[in-house]
């Protein structure tokens, strides 16, 4: 199912890559290229501001799971269950996946912005 998510978040970003590309080389008009480029930008900007608060977030949760792996510690030489290890493991593995594709986001919101600054350059 990991895998499944991954594979899911490619194609979107690259589907929509693939539409910004195409509706951007068949504008025939610099006009019209150019104002869907700039909304594009724009789009893709909110995007970035949007993951770029999730590594924020991603960040805290790191620092949470810190604590309680060291807070978990005396628990678990006094016979601590596994149950709390799991919980700890699963939210460390949600958050590296989190991180992965929020990278991978980033990846597909830069190679956009390529797209549209080419866009605007060319006449």
């Amino acid at each position: 199912m990991v895998f499944l998510s991954f594979v899911y978040r490619f194609f979107t970003n690259f589907a929509f890559m693939a539409m910004v590309y195409f509706s951007l080389n068949f504008m025939e008009k610099y006009q019209n290229r150019a104002i869907i480029a700039i909304l594009v930008l724009i789009y893709a900007a909110m995007r970035a501001a949007s993951t770029l608060r999730a590594f924020y977030f991603f960040q805290k949760i790191e620092k949470l799971e810190a604590e309680t792996k060291r807070l978990q510690a005396p628990i678990n030489d006094s016979g601590g269950t596994s149950a709390r290890k799991q919980v700890v493991a699963d939210v460390a593995r949600l958050r590296r996946d989190g991180e992965l594709k929020s990278y991978m986001d980033l990846f597909f919101l830069a190679l956009i912005v390529l797209l549209c600054v080419a866009a605007i350059m060319r006449q």
